[in-house]
C-alpha cells in the first residue's frame, strides 16, 4: 500500500509562483515509478497536469507548458510541481499520484486511468 501526502497549496495573486510536494511512503513503492500531478476544479473533470516517469522523461498538460515544471528526488522519495505564471485557471485542487505499474519509461500517452494510487489533495487558489 502506497500513502501520499500533498502539501505547498495556498491562495496567491496571479502572476505569482508555488511549489508543491508530495511525499510518497509505502514498502511498495520504489523510484521506479512514474508520478503524476491532476487537478479538479469545481464542477470540473479531474484533469491531467504533468508526469514524470522513473528515467525522468517528463509529459504536461498544454495548458501548463511552460509553466508548470515536475521533478522528483527518489532518495526522498518526493515529487514536485513548481509553478510559475500562475493564473485564476489554475485555481484547483491539485493531486498528486503514482503510476499503478514500474518501469514505464516515458510518459506521453500517461492518464488517469493508469495510476492506482492518489493523495488527498492541496488547494491552489489563484485570484486576478
Amino acid at each position: 500500500q502506497v500513502q501520499l501526502v500533498e502539501s505547498g497549496g495556498g491562495l496567491v495573486q496571479a502572476g505569482a509562483s508555488l511549489r508543491l510536494s508530495c511525499a510518497v511512503s509505502g514498502r511498495t513503492f520504489s523510484s521506479t515509478y512514474a508520478m503524476g500531478w491532476f487537478r479538479q476544479a469545481p464542477g470540473k473533470e479531474r484533469e491531467f497536469v504533468a508526469a514524470i516517469a522513473y528515467t525522468s522523461s517528463t509529459s504536461y498538460a498544454d495548458s501548463v507548458k511552460g509553466r508548470f515544471t515536475i521533478s522528483r528526488d527518489n532518495t526522498k522519495n518526493m515529487v514536485y510541481l513548481q509553478m510559475n505564471s500562475l493564473k485564476p485557471e489554475d485555481t484547483a485542487v491539485y493531486y498528486c499520484a503514482v503510476d499503478s505499474i514500474p518501469w514505464r519509461r516515458i510518459v506521453d500517452d500517461i492518464g488517469r486511468a493508469d495510476f492506482g494510487s492518489w493523495g488527498q489533495g492541496t488547494q491552489v487558489t489563484v485570484s486576478s
